[in-house]
């Protein structure tokens, strides 16, 4: 079972992807991570992409898809995956949907966690008190940047897998337990079917 979820930053698509993680047996694929990561062990990539990410810009496409179409590789995903924060634009959904089908792969799910704006600030604010170490992507200022290009880059893509017919909006204002237990139904009730 192969699934991409979306949300604004700070929807919560991390904390899903967790519970995805543990109730499906699913490989978690978040190129944030895979980029952090880079940065963090200051290989080269990593420091072309540092000042990119601090900023709140979006990173190449074609680092982006070096690193998927690696990844994609690896056999530890043959129970399935989670794309969490992936892809981003229409261009990346086009690209992603051909690296799949070369590798005769398919998109079982895509969950659009749905939030209301305004709220998403205290939770990136309190996101980053909890943590030890504070993300240079977790400031006000930044996620009034990230929201834009998310409006402006990301949303158009849910219309691309709406027409696909594999768009499920998910009310993400519930609590955690809420939120997962709406993906889990949706989930459950297609396997069933199937």
């Amino acid at each position: 079972m192969n699934i991409i979820l979306f949300g604004a930053p700070g929807a919560g698509k991390g904390t899903q992807a967790n519970f995805l993680i543990n109730e499906f047996g699913l490989i978690q694929i978040s190129t944030g991570d895979m980029l952090r990561d880079s940065v963090k062990r200051k290989t080269k990539l990593g420091k072309q992409v540092e000042n990119i990410m601090a900023n709140g810009e979006l990173v190449p496409d074609d680092i982006i898809f070096l690193l998927i179409n690696e990844r994609l590789k690896n056999k530890d995903i043959k129970n399935g995956f989670i794309f969490d924060g992936f892809p981003r634009n229409l261009k990346q959904a086009q690209k992603l949907d051909e690296i799949m089908n070369d590798m005769s792969m398919h998109l079982d799910f895509v969950f659009h966690i749905d939030v209301d704006e305004k709220i998403l600030t205290s939770r990136i604010e309190n996101r980053a008190k909890q943590e030890k170490v504070i993300r240079k992507d977790d400031t006000s200022a930044v996620l009034i940047e990230r929201l834009k290009v998310y409006n402006r880059d990301t949303k158009p893509v849910l219309d691309h897998y709406f027409n696909q017919n594999i768009l499920n909006v998910i009310d993400g204002m519930g609590t955690i337990d809420e939120v997962s237990s709406n993906i889990s139904r949706l989930i459950n009730k297609d396997l069933k079917v199937d």
